[in-house]
């Protein structure tokens, strides 16, 4: 897919025959094809003889993603090089990365006046300075040092207010720095005392794996897992059952629940048993025609090891020539998305309820590294209780403490803002997401939605500060909106020191029952009645799909 720039001629567009306009020079087109491998919604044909540049999504993410991470590495270079923060894990030294605001100098200009107080430490990135001070045998400031890239000054101001005891003057044009102030490094890592206690215990941590390292391999070291609940037990082992490669030879499908662009999602039922399961039926050509083999991987993957009350459950997964197979929980309450197109929107309780589980579902994601990047309300749904479970992890991906990752996906109305600018992301767009989840909760609609795609992401890259909210949203709803979709990531709520246990704190919470909740003690106020498990009444009525693909032999799924 190409991005186009018009350099000479004339170019018509045109939609099924219909003329929509004309371009001439100095036009762009295509422009959402270096974000992600979409469909053309129009033709474009040349009037005359035509000149343009064109650039290739691969090309562009290429750069953009080489860019970043080479800005990425300079800056942990440089931190690494800071004798306060030289020993920091590698997830809170990337969390600071993220944090440093850039700011220039010209010539003569002045960074640091010499008595000032400062809370800001500053950065060489690339430059010269002089360091000045005021001596009792001068009446002016007298060099005393030179500053060059990589040299860093102000660090004391991390810890405490500092009293500039120097002038730092730019000794030439474009000195650029990097900077963090000691409120913006509190909030993001913690205080430098805290960041100290924890790093020593993270050392003794250390220490105490490698000297309990022989009788981790015991199995009396071992963690249990929590025994599960008959019913789960039953489940599986009728799972287990099945051929691995004609599950519908023990199953009856009894109707079907979604539709996707992959895949049906089948309730289906255990011949002889009334038990049942949603079966989602992927087909393997189309997924090899999009080259979404490794996602559908990642999601295999992500489920088989899942365990969370607020997640779906994966049992087993198969395979024949045609499609993947994964036999998945039946939640018969329906789907999220449903019920708000019904009602219109939710108020705050049952917004709170929903918004809860999904905390819920993230904390324990996010515990083992994973990124889910495909929250919205069709991708949540009841069980029989009313408790909301996540589905569809086929764009959930685990990290690394630190890492980031390139992939343009999601939903756009959901896409965080250094999602659509290529910047590399993390767990922080789950946070963006959630956001969003509430605000859409809330009115019945996401707060950022364009004419198209493009107007949509313009929308989202002017920020959440630009936004007047409707006065059906409350003010502590509206502030948990705002400090989730804060446009720099690591100032997001639930992605600074205190995690995602301060979401859980904000005010909007105050009151609600959060053990109960991770118990499932408490009445959801989303339960809707299931009459036993072949009630499909809460899902929309799909027609059958009567197109057979073709086989698909290359062996992608061959661990399936």
């Amino acid at each position: 897919m190409q991005h186009f720039r018009v350099w000479d001629g004339k170019l018509d567009v045109f939609q099924q025959d219909t003329l929509l306009s004309s371009m001439a020079a100095w036009t762009a087109f295509g422009e959402l094809a270096i974000l992600y491998n979409c469909t053309r919604t129009a033709s474009v044909r040349a009037v005359s003889r035509v000149c343009a540049w064109a650039l290739e999504r691969e090309a562009f993410q290429n750069i953009m993603r080489r860019t970043a991470e080479t800005r990425h590495d300079q800056y942990r270079h440089f931190l690494r090089s800071v004798s306060l923060l030289a020993n920091l894990p590698e997830d809170k030294l990337s969390k600071i990365v993220d944090c440093l605001e850039v700011e220039y100098y010209n010539k003569g200009d002045y960074v640091i006046h010499e008595g000032e107080k400062g809370s800001t430490f500053y950065i060489i990135a690339r430059g010269t300075v002089k360091v000045t001070q005021t001596t009792k045998n001068s009446d002016s400031p007298q060099i005393i040092n030179t500053l060059h890239t990589g040299d860093y000054f102000g660090e004391k101001a991390l810890i405490s207010d500092d009293v500039r005891s120097a002038n730092i003057v730019a000794d030439d044009d474009g000195v650029e720095c990097l900077l963090m102030d000691r409120q913006t490094f509190d909030q993001t890592v913690g205080t430098f005392a805290e960041l100290q206690k924890s790093l020593r215990g993270y050392v003794a941590t250390l220490d105490r794996d490698d000297l309990q390292r022989h009788a981790r391999k015991s199995s009396l070291s071992r963690r249990q897992s929590p025994t599960p609940p008959p019913d789960v037990v039953r489940l599986s082992n009728l799972a287990a059952a099945f051929s691995p490669f004609r599950p519908l030879d023990h199953m009856d499908i009894v109707a079907t629940l979604g539709v996707g662009g992959f895949a049906r999602v089948e309730l289906v039922k255990v011949k002889g048993d009334d038990v049942t399961f949603a079966l989602k039926v992927i087909k393997k050509k189309h997924v090899v025609d999009n080259r979404q083999q490794e996602h559908i991987h990642s999601e295999r993957r992500i489920l088989a090891e899942a365990r969370s009350p607020f997640i779906v459950r994966l049992f087993r997964t198969f395979r024949d020539d045609k499609y993947v197979y994964m036999l998945l929980e039946a939640c018969l309450g329906g789907e999220v998305w449903s019920l708000l197109r019904d009602r219109g929107s939710f108020n705050e309780t049952t917004a709170k309820f929903c918004v809860g589980c999904v905390t819920e579902a993230f904390e324990y994601l996010h515990r083992k590294g994973i990124l889910y990047r495909d929250l919205k309300p069709e991708n949540l749904m009841l069980d029989s209780e009313g408790y909301v479970k996540l589905v569809d992890f086929g764009f959930a991906k685990r990290l690394r403490g630190g890492q980031k990752t390139w992939t343009f996906c999601g939903t756009p109305e959901y896409v965080a803002p250094e999602i659509i600018l290529n910047k590399g992301h993390n767990l922080s767009v789950d946070f963006w997401s959630l956001g969003i989840l509430v605000f859409e909760l809330l009115t019945g609609s996401p707060p950022f939605t364009g004419s198209d795609q493009m107007a949509t992401y313009t929308i989202i890259l002017k920020g959440v500060d630009k936004m007047d909210f409707p006065k059906k949203i409350g003010k502590r709803p509206e502030d948990l909106i705002r400090k989730l979709c804060r446009g720099n990531p690591s100032e997001r709520l639930g992605n600074m020191k205190g995690g995602i246990g301060d979401i859980k704190k904000h005010r909007w919470f105050n009151g609600f029952n959060w053990v109960g909740l991770k118990a499932q003690t408490l009445t959801s106020p989303l339960k809707t009645h299931v009459s036993g498990p072949l009630d499909h009444s809460h899902f929309d009525v799909y027609p059958p799909d009567d197109k057979i693909p073709p086989d698909e032999l290359s062996g992608w799924d061959a661990d399936f």
